[in-house]
């Protein structure tokens, strides 16, 4: 009996061993199962009813783009924009940036060597070819730049035609810090900002923060980071995601300007003082002006012109003239052709045109200085034309290894205008109080019936009111008979320049 009860408790036991056996080995399964699904790759990828959304995974480097990122990217891309079941992309990033620019760094290291130099290249080819094939989708692309959107960021982003900044984003071209020129499509769309805000970012990498790169046409929406959430579930929701479907989707989680917040920072004298300065077509013209308006009697425009003298003068001189010449030669070209004239400029840096790409990256990514690189030419009279037609020029053999974008035939033959959704230009606003606005109407319109047509004209947009009325007080002149009727308003055309 008792013999039997002890081979009962041993068969008890050895099964409660193998029971635990079992269960150890399945908590093992399910550790390592976890562990590996802890390790995400850079960019991740969700489909929900129509919605396709790829977000950036690389947050402790700001979501910073390198080749792997872009062999995942594109695939994924081209595949939705032929699916019947896509009806629209939207593109995110984990943590701090939506996308903080490329891994120059491992570029210029490829770039050093001959044999590797090729590598570098084909980084911004392939960079260049998902730029322009997320502009060319056929479906509703939206960018939730919520956070650092720099470089290779912007190239992801600007071409969209939704672009949502909240009170994180920070945007920048900052190319000219680290000896190069602004590319992925800088010299389209900086060319086509108002004024010369374009010419102004790409040559001083200066940043624009939240609401200002809303302001400025960077971003064609502007809501409240808290709200990201909801649209992303709204976007989610929408079973027909037209354009303007998406467009009420985002303008209704808008915000207006609060009190609390900083007025635009290029706006009024200050604005003036910057088209002024950079509308000039030599670096050289645009020094000299800055150097007036740091002594102007304006302390405002005083204080601008001091910052952005200093920041011009930590530049690279071949960088500064490169990307000017790259600006204004964009203002002629569509995107493709912009594209194209980059992946050049970029050859032609890979190749050695100009020592300055290695010098920057290396003082300024890898051993962090503050102080000014060792530009070669340290001085803007020492680069020579010769210079900078090494990076554009048929004959330059800096160019003879310079690829062209091969792009897929299912992209949109016509792209997408990105300002459609965005505030209106100072073209425009021009247009319309000139009378010769494409939808009619008469000149000699009041401030308060301007902005009551581009209320219209947008659909009630918020932000219209606040953009109308600033640029009428620097564009427009109040014309007065004094013979008792209404006053309108009269647009003031600038003075001729010369080169």
């Amino acid at each position: 009996m008792l013999a039997s009860s002890f081979k009962r408790m041993a068969r008890n036991a050895a099964a409660a061993s193998k029971r635990t056996q079992s269960i150890s080995r399945h908590l093992t399964s399910m550790t390592s199962a976890s562990s590996e699904s802890s390790e995400q790759p850079p960019v991740l990828f969700e489909s929900k009813l129509a919605m396709r959304k790829y977000t950036l995974n690389r947050p402790e480097k700001l979501n910073a783009l390198d080749e792997s990122m872009l062999d995942l990217l594109r695939p994924k891309i081209e595949e939705w924009n032929q699916s019947e079941l896509c009806g629209s992309v939207v593109g995110s990033g984990v943590g701090r940036g939506f996308c903080a620019g490329g891994d120059v760094v491992n570029v210029v290291e490829n770039a050093a060597e001959p044999s590797t130099r090729h590598k570098s290249i084909e980084f911004f080819q392939k960079e260049f070819e998902t730029d322009y094939i997320l502009a060319a989708l056929k479906k509703p692309y939206v960018v939730i730049m919520d956070g650092f959107t720099m470089g290779g960021g912007v190239g992801l982003a600007v071409h969209a035609p939704f672009r949502v900044s909240t009170e994180k984003t920070v945007f920048a071209m900052p190319e000219t810090k680290i000896g190069y020129c602004p590319d992925v499509g800088a010299s389209y769309f900086l060319s086509r900002l108002d004024g010369e805000i374009g010419t102004y970012l790409g040559l001083t990498s200066q940043m624009l923060g939240g609401r200002d790169v809303f302001e400025s046409g960077l971003a064609t929406h502007y809501i409240p980071s808290r709200r990201v959430p909801v649209l992303l579930q709204r976007l989610e929701a929408l079973e027909s995601p037209s354009h303007d479907a998406i467009n009420n989707v985002i303008e209704e989680l808008s915000e207006e300007r609060q009190p609390n917040e900083s007025l635009p920072r290029l706006s009024g004298n200050v604005r003036s003082a910057l088209d002024s300065a950079f509308g000039h077509n030599k670096v050289e013209d645009i020094m000299k002006d800055l150097e007036a308006f740091s002594m102007d009697g304006n302390t405002e425009i005083r204080a601008w012109a001091e910052e952005t003298l200093a920041a011009m003068n930590m530049r690279s001189p071949t960088s500064l003239k490169v990307a000017l010449e790259a600006i204004r030669k964009g203002k002629q070209l569509s995107l493709l052709e912009a594209l194209n004239m980059e992946l050049k400029i970029a050859t032609a840096y890979c190749n050695g045109a100009s020592p300055d790409f290695a010098t920057g990256v290396r003082a300024v990514l890898v051993e962090k200085i503050k102080t000014r690189p060792a530009w070669s030419p340290s001085r803007l009279e020492d680069v020579s034309p010769a210079d900078v037609a090494k990076f554009f020029s048929r004959d330059s053999a800096y160019l003879t290894s310079a690829p062209r974008l091969t792009l897929p035939g299912h992209l949109a033959t016509t792209l997408s205008n990105p300002m459609q959704y965005a505030l209106p230009s100072e073209e425009e606003i021009g247009s319309v109080v000139r009378g010769s606005h494409k939808s009619g109407g008469s000149k000699g319109l009041r401030l308060d019936e301007l902005i009551a047509r581009f209320e219209d004209l947008r659909g009630g947009k918020m932000g219209v009111k606040e953009k109308v009325t600033e640029v009428a007080s620097r564009k427009c002149e109040v014309v007065d008979n004094a013979d008792g009727n209404f006053v309108w308003l009269k647009w003031k055309y600038p003075a001729k320049r010369s080169a």
